[in-house]
């Protein structure tokens, strides 16, 4: 019996320090609650970084994805240059969250995956107490988690490359990338 290859998400923002870390931890934890798993069986792995990671992930972020019992080990804010070297995971799929990375000179991405871009606000930046900060993160979780169940029902991981394109992009609200 042959074994697929994972499905690989890469979510990329500046600072790895939220959007795209909820983006990383709501793929793997869909991959793991899913009895047959996203595209009936094909593992499926979520990865983030930045383009000048922050070197922390914001606590919020943390609580979070732990309120929802979300893992959080191994969540850290690293650059994209880590999946631009050799013997790195090959994604299929890179969304960037965030317009300044989208607007930002990517790294060659071996395999050419599909992008998309969903630009979504930093909850980080959202001034206010801590009440209102962690309703700012709770609102990007939502819209995530909402966009990736989506993809997921859709059979995303089977889509030939430009249905896939097409709905990343319509899940964005733009059109993605064939690379």
């Amino acid at each position: 019996m042959m074994t697929e290859q994972p499905l690989n998400i890469l979510f990329l923002c500046t600072g790895n320090s939220a959007r795209s870390i909820l983006g990383e931890a709501l793929v793997n934890h869909i991959g793991q609650s899913r009895d047959d798993g996203p595209g009936g069986g094909r593992t499926v792995r979520g990865f983030s970084a930045g383009s000048t990671p922050t070197g922390a992930v914001n606590p919020v972020a943390f609580e979070v994805l732990g309120a929802r019992g979300l893992a959080t080990e191994g969540l850290r804010s690293k650059s994209w240059d880590e999946f631009a070297r050799p013997g790195a995971p090959a994604m299929d799929i890179i969304i960037t969250v965030c317009d300044n990375a989208a607007g930002e000179t990517c790294p060659v991405w071996p395999g050419h995956p599909a992008a998309a871009h969903w630009g979504l606000p930093d909850p980080a930046a959202f001034e206010g107490d801590h009440s209102d900060k962690r309703a700012a993160f709770e609102a990007i979780f939502h819209i995530l988690k909402d966009r990736l169940e989506k993809l997921f029902g859709a059979d995303g991981g089977r889509l030939d490359r430009e249905k896939l394109c097409a709905l990343l992009g319509e899940l964005g609200g733009a059109t993605a990338d064939q690379g």
